[in-house]
């Protein structure tokens, strides 16, 4: 079975409503079953989405998720403060954010990060999600599982 990759909301659509509840598009169920090419393609879309509607965060948090899953860590933070910036009240924009500081053990701005996103989570999942993040951040500060604090801009 063939599947082909379509973007959950066209452009047109992005500002329709302001979060609304809709299955995760195709790359982001399981991130291991997309091909480099169809990862780079859906890239694409995204940057020509992003062009398209500047002040969607939607959109600049799906980037910046793409472009870490394509192991591009630079745009991929671009991305996630862009999105944070343009709304700043956007959970999964400063999660993702937080995430990335995560996974790069870049632990204390981890921590501040994610600290922010459980007082933007609106909802009981939203909460524990980012609690959780925040557990295991602070577990593996304990257990000394971390870089040197970045304290300077990465470009």
């Amino acid at each position: 079975m063939e599947v082909t990759l379509q973007p959950a909301v066209t452009t047109q659509d992005a500002f329709a409503v302001p979060r609304p509840i809709r299955p995760l598009p195709v790359p982001w169920r399981d991130p291991h079953t997309v091909t480099p090419a169809e990862l780079k393609e859906y890239i694409g879309f995204l940057e020509r989405a992003c062009q398209d509607n500047p002040h969607s965060a939607d959109l600049r948090t799906c980037l910046g998720v793409a472009y870490a899953m394509n192991y591009e860590v630079y745009k991929s933070m671009d991305a996630l403060e862009e999105a944070v910036k343009v709304d700043e009240l956007h959970f999964f924009a400063q999660m993702k954010y937080a995430e990335l500081f995560y996974r790069l053990r870049a632990l204390e701005r981890a921590e501040l990060e994610t600290a922010r996103a459980v007082e933007l989570a609106g909802n009981g999942w939203e909460l524990s999600l980012a609690r959780r993040q925040l557990q295991d951040i602070r577990q593996k500060r304990r257990d000394g599982t971390q870089r040197p604090e970045w304290n300077k801009p990465l470009k």
